[in-house]
């Protein structure tokens, strides 16, 4: 075996917190082999990496759609992408214990997504942003999403803070008051954009509780254009009757779960027994 292919297996075994938290921390680390090239041949290398982040100015996002995805892979230092991913990965651990990957990626970028707008449409409304039109990256917008819609799934769900034991729901309070008071204080653009994030995993986790997934429709999109990348040699046939019962099997599978969640939002994730919380964390590896 090649040692592409024993990277690429090591990859795949990771869940999609830290697949994340690896791709972020490569997005990290290619720039500054890129400014030494770019510093070799004479070549404005800020003007390159502004390419992939998210301007403040409408006229500048309709130019460069993408940014509004590209940004969050993007830190402008050690200290931001330190806390950022270490954030995610705590964040994750109670996030994948109840739900699955694919709505982890539904809240994560919805919340990219939502923080980047809030960033755009607060810059173009607020008069104390007149004229200005600054460039923001970072996954903070995301890590906000999911921790949010943690905190607010599982309010009265306890971590160990130093010497005390927190619930979620305070922490998700403590951290929403913080960027709403840090807003007159210095990037101002970016503390929107975690409360727009913050915003996404709340409203995610109150209509999920309500029984409407609203990451359905972005869940669709998301895997259409996955699989434009997806050969079709990797595509296999499944004969009828297994495919029943597979269906079958995931509905019943499906029913244990709603009823767990149910039970969490009732009674807290520690009334659970130790079955049931085996049945979710399996379930979220999925």
């Amino acid at each position: 075996m090649s040692r592409i292919d024993t990277l690429r297996q090591r990859f795949s075994q990771f869940n999609i917190a830290e697949k994340l938290i690896l791709i972020n921390v490569v997005c990290f680390v290619i720039p500054f082999f890129l400014r030494s090239i770019f510093f070799l041949f004479d070549l404005p290398a800020q003007s390159f990496l502004s390419f992939f982040e998210l301007s403040a100015s409408i006229v500048d996002y309709i130019y460069q759609p993408w940014s509004l995805f590209t940004y969050g892979f993007l830190h402008d230092s050690i200290g931001h992408i330190f806390w950022n991913m270490l954030l995610l990965y705590y964040t994750s651990q109670f996030f994948l214990n109840l739900f699955s990957t694919q709505r982890f990626i539904n809240v994560y970028f919805m919340g990219i997504l939502l923080g980047g707008l809030v960033f755009i449409l607060s810059y173009a409304v607020f008069p104390a942003f007149k004229n200005q039109s600054p460039q923001m990256v970072g996954a903070s917008a995301g890590v906000m999403a999911v921790l949010i819609f943690s905190c607010t799934y599982m309010p009265t769900q306890e971590v160990r803070l130093l010497f005390f034991n927190v619930k979620l729901m305070y922490i998700g309070i403590a951290l929403v008051i913080v960027d709403v008071l840090q807003i007159p204080t210095g990037n101002a653009g970016g503390h929107l954009a975690h409360i727009g994030g913050a915003a996404l995993g709340y409203i995610y986790a109150q209509q999920l509780q309500n029984g409407k997934d609203i990451g359905s429709g972005f869940e669709r999109l998301w895997k259409w254009l996955a699989a434009l990348f997806t050969a079709q040699s990797n595509m296999k046939t499944v004969h009828s009757t297994p495919r029943r019962d597979s269906k079958r099997s995931m509905q019943c599978d499906q029913e244990k779960i709603d009823r767990i969640l149910d039970k969490i939002s009732a009674s807290g994730y520690d009334s659970l027994t130790k079955e049931e919380k085996e049945l979710l964390f399996n379930a979220g590896k999925k």
